[in-house]
């Protein structure tokens, strides 16, 4: 019988933690960018929303990169990437070790395309709203391969070549 009271206690202290980290979003860049690291910039209000926008980050040709220990979205929150004039294409990974869980807005304040990748996986819950012009890619990919053979790695996390 005490098995189940355990059980149960250790069931209800999950959800309650779960609920408790739905209700903000923590978006937490690493260093891994160097000099080009990504900035979070919190309580923004965009469309009616408490918001993050996410600007700096690494610049190379017409694509942005971005580069995050953790990357969640609680309810009714969002968060927003800038999109600089030029950019085309906005690369995201995360490196830390926790899945992605998405349950407010994710957005890019202009018409650049969004890639998101964190291979330890991507939740999208219910209140999950995609607010961009450009496509949008989410992948459980360890890396992605750019045209100069180099791979933005959310696995072995470097810097993004000057080329690239």
């Amino acid at each position: 019988m005490s098995y189940y009271l355990h059980t149960g206690c250790f069931t209800i202290f999950n959800l309650v933690f779960v609920f408790a980290l739905s209700a903000y979003s923590q978006v937490i860049p690493d260093s891994s960018l160097e000099n080009s690291n990504s900035i979070v910039v919190p309580n923004q209000v965009i469309q009616d929303t408490s918001s993050d926008v996410v600007t700096g980050g690494a610049s190379r040709g017409n694509t942005l990169f971005h580069s995050f220990q953790q990357f969640n979205i609680g309810n009714n929150q969002g968060v927003y990437f800038s999109n600089p004039v030029g950019i085309t294409n906005i690369l995201s990974r995360v490196t830390g070790s926790s899945p992605s869980t998405i349950l407010g807005k994710l957005g890019v304040l202009g018409d650049a395309n969004l890639f998101f990748i964190n291979p330890n996986g991507i939740i999208f819950g219910l209140g999950a709203v995609l607010d961009l012009k450009g496509s949008f890619i989410a992948s459980t990919a360890d890396s992605i391969k750019l045209s100069d053979g180099s791979e933005f790695s959310a696995k072995n996390p470097q810097s993004v070549r000057a080329t690239a």
